[in-house]
């Protein structure tokens, strides 16, 4: 691969020359703003089935658990997300079940562990470069810490060095390294065989603690090392399932770069232009913004390697130890809510497992010191009982240095640099695919307002224009990204940070927090020099302010022209093939086809229900609704493309790959089984999918459609519930008018498939706030069998109990509560043991009273 930047990992000494090499004896990694020729993010294709004939098989299931909790529970109840934890009952009962005295269910847990721990042997901040533009030389690196990059440093330093960076007095510009393997097959492949082994033992792990098997003595001794985080980012020793990388390869290096320009007289033109940039494997890498700021400005100053080894030891000293590391689920909730207390247990047991730490450290460092005065102090009765009771008298959990946050969806900290104390917020749930600070209003607001007062057509293409030529330039967008189409952003005459904040929203746009793919390829800002590196790229994101670009349409496939709002699709995009999903679809159902062009939709209308969406999104924007309501809607439209395409492919491959569990769910009968997107009718059903044929079968030969799969795969091992489509029927009691037997069959199979803490986070991703909350659950409480009535009971009363759910439970309606607590006492009164638990009469009166203030 050309122009690659071959690095060496930091040492404790200084090194500032951009020449310096690594012992020979030394291995030498790489580093390019380029993905290698060998990246693992282009997944082979021989690998996957490209049209499956059957669903993946998933384990057999143990049988389903009686609501009084009297058989046993499903053997992947037994693998936790939440650190392994599980609801525990009073003295004698199992993990997950009720227990005798109401069915009430308390969170049990090990010791939390923190994302970032104290003394993990990984700095936040790996580099930190300084570039200046020289007259003679152009571009040049200056500085280098604490350890040289070597290789092409002349194109990292034209990269920290924006075009006509010289024109303003500040600009930002954020790009990404990658890991260049081309000169390291060897030891790569090593390492490759060492990671697949350990992830073999892992697995095997994870399967005997499901099917209950004892562990071979050869295999118990796993080691640190095997239980540390998977290198490739799917498995973790006790999260259970992470897709922030996945297999696309090792760890990008994201940087943040600050140019300033300072006027100075005695320059060759009169000015002076530097840049610093900061390179860290954390994607929230605006957090050091303010760190940047200072420095180079104190750079300018002191053009020294001190001034970086004081900038250095500030960020890699910021202390995340008691930010708490959230299983999937958690994270998801988390992300899909407003609420500000939201897992705040959470960070109250980070601060009070500190407390009992630093208090045994205490106590163990006294007891030193006493057993040495004893030696002196002969006869003393109770030497240590002083200070034992002085330490009682101040519980840590009230020390003035730490306080709980004000928002649990940032950890706030505090970092001193020179002596300036800098607060910092940092994201405790990452979305895949979402890095720095972006806002993706600004990008729909940017490329919407000029389609609406004056709409232009697009050349027709039918991977992007699914809506027609007038379709909505966000949704060709998002079209080009999804089915890895060469898209590139221009900004002529704008700082180059609008235009990498532009390339940024538009890739956490597509992924939606589910998809990846993206931004791996995404390139927030290049120029001209980099042309041939960036067309060997294959469905680049590019960001760029040479409008040279524009005039070459054989470089993108869809152009987005910041400064006029305008997208353009190339005259010399690849023409869509014709598939034969594509076709046998067709013939399944001629007359939703338009018969003027079989891959275009009827003039006026939206099958794809696209239209209607961007117009919600806008009246929420117009709202003044918030960044994270707009993240969250396209978060779920992404989920629902997902969705018919999986619902696609069953149709015309006879199973899906995107769906894990299919047979497994149908393999019953009654109104609870099924899976899948729901429609109200078949017509309705028939129509969207003849609405997105063009753009699923062009999805599914990317890099994010095999990712996805993956992502799902692990997903599935992990997840609680297994049985039952949790989403499936949620959106069957959501959007269709059912019999009674048949939304009792539903109800029923909740209340007996819920039970722990994990299955109530899976299900609480599911009735998440954009998504009507518990309502749709608590017309149960309504219900005329008065069986499902009490099921909803306790399955309500489960929710109420969890961390989490408790919160969900405070926006039903006062009228959903008062059913919920006269229910809760006919139940009692009956001496119906689990349903409303202990002290129902207090949590009764309570209730009404709450509900009477709030109405």
């Amino acid at each position: 691969m050309a122009s690659t930047l071959p690095y060496r990992p930091p040492t404790n000494g200084t090194t500032t020359t951009a020449n310096s090499s690594s012992s020979a004896g030394n291995r030498r990694t790489s580093l390019s703003s380029f993905p290698a020729s060998r990246s693992g993010s282009t997944l082979s294709l021989s690998k996957l089935n490209r049209t499956p004939s059957r669903s993946p098989q998933p384990p057999p299931a143990d049988q389903n658990r009686s609501s009084d909790g009297s058989s046993k529970t499903h053997s992947s109840d037994h693998v936790s997300l939440q650190h392994s934890s599980v609801f525990a009952q009073k003295s004698g009962s199992r993990h997950g079940e009720p227990t005798d005295d109401g069915g009430r269910y308390q969170h049990q847990r090990p010791k939390l562990k923190s994302q970032y721990p104290l003394g993990q042997g990984e700095n936040h901040v790996e580099y930190i470069l300084v570039a200046s533009f020289d007259t003679d030389r152009g571009s040049i690196m200056e500085h280098q810490f604490p350890g040289a990059i070597s290789g092409d440093e002349h194109m990292l330093a034209e990269l920290m060095l924006p075009d006509q960076a010289h024109m303003r007095d500040q600009d930002w510009t954020i790009f990404f390294l990658h890991k260049d393997t081309t000169n390291e097959l060897e030891e790569d492949g090593v390492e490759e065989n060492a990671r697949r082994r350990r992830r073999k033992r892992r697995v095997q792990e994870r399967d005997r603690l499901v099917t209950g098997e004892a562990p071979d003595t050869d295999e118990q001794e796993l080691g640190d090392e095997s239980a540390d985080e998977d290198e490739e980012g799917f498995i973790d020793d006790d999260d259970g399932y992470d897709s922030s990388e996945g297999s696309e390869g090792p760890p990008l290096i994201y940087v943040l770069n600050l140019v300033n320009t300072k006027p100075d007289k005695t320059a060759p033109r009169g000015a002076r232009v530097k840049a610093m940039a900061i390179c860290t494997k954390h994607s929230f890498l605006h957090i050091y913004k303010p760190f940047l700021l200072l420095a180079l400005e104190e750079y300018f100053k002191s053009p020294h390697p001190a001034t970086l080894a004081l900038l250095y030891d500030a960020v890699n000293s910021m202390d995340l130890s008691l930010m708490p590391k959230l299983s999937y689920f958690e994270r998801q909730i988390l992300q899909s809510s407003d609420n500000k207390e939201l897992f705040i247990e959470k960070f109250q047991e980070m601060i009070e497992q500190r407390a009992a730490e630093e208090l045994d450290e205490k106590l163990a460092s006294q007891r030193i010191e006493v057993s040495q005065d004893d030696e002196e102090k002969e006869g003393s009765s109770k030497p240590n009982g002083g200070f034992e009771t002085s330490l009682a008298r101040s519980p840590y959990p009230h020390d003035h240095r730490y306080a709980l946050p004000r928002d649990t969806h940032e950890f706030e900290s505090r970092v001193f640099y020179n002596s300036i104390p800098i607060p910092i917020k940092v994201p405790v749930a990452i979305s895949p695919e979402t890095v720095g600070d972006f806002s993706l209003i600004k990008l729909i607001q940017t490329f919407s307002t000029p389609h609406a007062r004056d709409p232009q057509p697009f050349m027709l293409h039918p991977h992007l224009t699914t809506g027609g030529a007038y379709t909505h330039p966000i949704i060709v967008l998002v079209n080009a990204m999804l089915t890895q189409k060469r898209v590139m952003f221009v900004g002529h005459k704008l700082p180059s940070g609008e235009v990498v904040e532009a390339v940024l929203a538009a890739c956490a746009l597509a992924s939606g927090g589910i998809l990846r793919g993206f931004t791996r390829h995404a390139f927030p800002y290049t120029d001209l020099t980099k042309i041939d590196d960036l067309l060997k790229v294959p469905g680049f994101i590019a960001g760029v302010t040479n409008p040279a670009f524009a005039n070459h349409p054989e470089w993108w496939d869809l152009l987005c022209d910041i400064p006029t709002g305008r997208m353009k699709i190339s005259g010399s995009i690849e023409p869509a093939p014709v598939t034969e999903g594509l076709l046998y679809f067709q013939q399944q159902h001629p007359t939703h086809a338009n018969p003027s062009n079989p891959s275009f939709p009827a003039p006026g209308t939206d099958p794809t229900g696209d239209h209607a969406f961007i117009e919600a999104v806008l009246r929420s924007i117009a709202s003044r609704h918030g960044e994270g309501v707009i993240r969250a809607k396209w978060r779920d439209w992404v989920a629902k493309f997902t969705r018919i395409a999986a619902a696609f492919e069953e149709s015309v491959y006879g199973a899906s790959a995107l769906y894990v569990g299919g047979e497994e769910e149908d393999a019953g009968s009654g109104a609870s089984t099924g899976h899948g997107y729901v429609w109200l009718d078949e017509s309705a059903r028939q129509k969207e999918l003849a609405g997105n044929v063009s753009r699923i079968e062009g999805w599914r030969n990317t890099r994010s459609y095999y990712s996805f799969i993956q992502d799902l795969a692990q997903a599935y091992t992990v997840r609680p519930v297994k049985s039952l489509d949790l989403a499936h029927l949620h959106d069957r009691l959501r959007i269709l008018k059912l019999a009674h037997a048949e939304s009792a069959a539903i109800y029923l199979a909740l209340e007996a498939h819920i039970h722990t803490y994990d299955e109530i986070c899976q299900l609480l991703m599911v009735t998440r706030e954009s998504n009507a909350g518990l309502f749709y659950l608590s017309l149960g409480l309504f219900h005329p069998r008065p069986d499902v009535r009490m099921a909803t009971v306790q399955l309500l009363s489960r929710i109420e109990d969890h961390e989490a759910g408790k919160h969900f439970w405070n926006g039903l309606s006062g009228f959903a509560k008062l059913a919920f607590f006269r229910l809760a006492r006919e139940r009692e009164g009956m001496g119906i043991s689990g349903g409303g638990g202990d002290g129902i009469d207090e949590r009764i009166a309570g209730g009404l009273l709450g509900v009477g203030k709030a109405s």
